[in-house]
């Protein structure tokens, strides 16, 4: 069975950073690409970063572009989102999911998902 577990959320203050960890039980995590989503209150899902199987291919939600930092490490079954210079507008519960073959920015093209983490930036 997959599991998806995040963690690393929290409350913040604007402009600090947080680190997101997602740990895969996925039994070949490097066939794997990864996503990062984003949901806030009464708002759809919206992508925030993806990350390809080598961690030689990344995205980004042009909200995000130059703050977050999408990683993995293969070895440890676990892919990272850095999180710097935080806005409350980036408010939300973060999610991590896997999909195989290439990177995607579209949620419905992932089939697995982890439980979410929330994150809370106060202004």
């Amino acid at each position: 069975q997959v599991q998806l577990v995040e963690s690393g959320g929290g409350l913040v203050q604007a402009g600090g950073s947080l680190r997101l960890s997602c740990a895969a039980s996925l039994r070949t995590f490097s066939s794997y690409a990864m996503g990062w989503f984003r949901q806030a209150p009464g708002k759809e899902r919206e992508f925030v970063s993806t990350i390809s199987w080598s961690g030689g291919n990344t995205a980004y939600a042009d909200s995000v572009k130059g703050r977050f930092t999408v990683s993995r490490d293969n070895a440890k079954n676990t892919v990272y989102l850095q999180m710097n210079n935080l806005k409350p507008e980036d408010t939300a519960a973060y999610y991590c999911a896997a999909k195989l073959s290439s990177i995607s920015g579209i949620a419905g093209s992932y089939p697995y998902w982890g439980q979410g983490t929330q994150v809370t930036v106060s202004s």
